[in-house]
């Protein structure tokens, strides 16, 4: 009749919370002293009611006696198939009253009401950090205890949450279930479909405190902040390299392994790295995408462009620790470097003669093969060097670009021209080994050698 009545006689002394049932009363009492007299044979679990120990046992014998009518799922209690029937029916009967949202579950709208309040009510023994969810807390807590209870009954690998359990089996089953409603591309993460809207919107919501720069994925934001940081925290194993981003040291492990995994399907070359082969295409597609907007010169490689770039800035940001000689290209610092070290890398295979520049090795492969590549269009002479073209080309043009600054004589050539400052200088570089005898001509030096054999 209580339930008619409304009457609730039996009172809590803790609380004031009055019941109708007296039952009611004694199992809410157990929640002011602590007592779980009901304790599970299998794992000693203790409860307060003997409900919910039914339900738990339910957990060790895997019966799940609530079905659904729609599709057929069997749940282990009614409280969870009545949530799961939400699910066809659509229903959301719980709405927020800050912002109008509408949830198939009240724990929902209390798990959302904490976003307008702020509360945090959930808070980890080990480390004070606090949450608003319990379930979260939950998770947490995994990464103090190291547990992995969810396993990949393909491939074994254990996993501390339920979701990334299943996001890893759509790797197993190919499924990409978000799709992007503009450009139909579809992903198996609902974070992955979100950075790429981004692709579309423009938005940028990650910003660097230090210099405003912004990101569209907070990745990106914290590989950013290692160029303020310094920071480098990915070290190769074979030779203690570090880099700032992971993704570099990997590309970086293939200098190790000899690994290229990217092949052009034009030339079937092979590439270590993605953007290299992206660069290689472009000699196929004579792509110049990369525009000087100094001279309009184009590109095919933006690296290309910067340098150029520098033909008309002066820039020159690489310098020499030895004499302090500046470069606008690292490759020239580089090749001057050993004109103080002595290095000489490149070998002639013919007769082992070795050079500081490559391009100097090919010119000397020439006087072995007698390969003459470049031709004069006028005369159709043939040379080995395009040095020496240029300057034959110079009979049949009657051009003389090299002039002397003390008599005003030109010459066709840049070797003519610093014979002839000899004559006003005084110099002589060439020297007899056998009489000390000083030459302006190196020809001079051969003849006047000839007096000694």
């Amino acid at each position: 009749m209580r339930t008619h009545t409304g009457e609730k006689p039996y009172k809590s002394e803790e609380c004031s919370k009055q019941f109708s049932q007296l039952g009611n009363l004694k199992r809410h009492m157990q929640t002011h002293t602590g007592e779980k007299p009901y304790r599970c044979e299998e794992c000693s679990w203790q409860f307060s009611e003997s409900g919910k120990l039914k339900i738990h046992l339910r957990t060790h014998t895997g019966e799940k006696p609530y079905r659904c009518e729609e599709c057929s799922r069997q749940f282990s209690q009614l409280s969870i198939l009545k949530k799961h029937m939400h699910t066809h029916t659509g229903e959301k009967p719980y709405k927020c009253e800050e912002c109008s949202k509408q949830f198939s579950r009240l724990g929902h709208l209390c798990g959302h009401m904490r976003t307008h309040t702020g509360e945090k009510p959930y808070r980890c023994e080990e480390c004070s950090r606090q949450f608003s969810h319990p379930g979260i807390l939950q998770n947490h807590m995994r990464t103090h205890t190291g547990e992995k209870p969810y396993r990949c009954e393909e491939c074994s690998r254990q996993f501390s949450q339920l979701g990334s359990l299943k996001k890893h089996m759509r790797t197993h089953t190919g499924e990409k279930p978000y799709k992007c409603e503009d450009c139909s591309k579809q992903f198996s993460e609902l974070g992955n479909l979100k950075t790429h809207m981004r692709t579309h919107t423009g938005e940028k919501p990650y910003k660097c405190e230090e210099c405003s720069k912004q990101f569209s994925e907070p990745g990106s934001l914290k590989g950013h902040m290692r160029t303020h940081t310094g920071e480098k925290p990915y070290r190769c194993e074979q030779c203690s390299r570090q880099f700032s981003q992971l993704f570099n040291l990997k590309n970086h492990m293939r200098t190790h392994t000899g690994e290229k995994p990217y092949r052009c399907e034009e030339c079937s070359r092979q590439f270590s790295q993605m953007n290299h082969l992206k660069s290689h295409m472009r000699t196929h597609t004579g792509e110049k995408s990369y525009r000087c907007e100094e001279c309009s010169k184009q590109f095919s490689l933006l690296s290309n462009l910067k340098s150029h770039k520098r033909t008309h800035t002066g820039e020159k940001p690489y310098r020499c620790e030895q004499c302090s000689k500046q470069f606008s290209q690292l490759d020239d610092l580089k090749k001057h470097m050993r004109t103080h070290t002595g290095e000489k890398p490149y070998k002639c295979e013919e007769c082992s003669k070795q050079f500081t520049e490559l391009g100097h090795l090919k010119k000397h492969m020439r006087t072995h093969t007698g390969e003459k590549p470049y031709r004069c269009e006028e005369c159709s002479r043939q040379f080995s060097q395009l040095g020496n073209l240029n300057a034959h080309m110079r009979t049949h043009t009657g051009e003389k670009p090299y002039g002397c600054e003390e008599c005003s004589k030109q010459f066709r050539e840049q070797g003519h021209l610093k014979k002839h400052m000899r004559t006003h200088t005084g110099e002589k570089p060439y020297r007899c080994e056998e009489c000390s005898r000083q030459f302006s001509e190196l020809g001079s030096l051969r003849r006047h050698m000839q007096t000694h054999k």
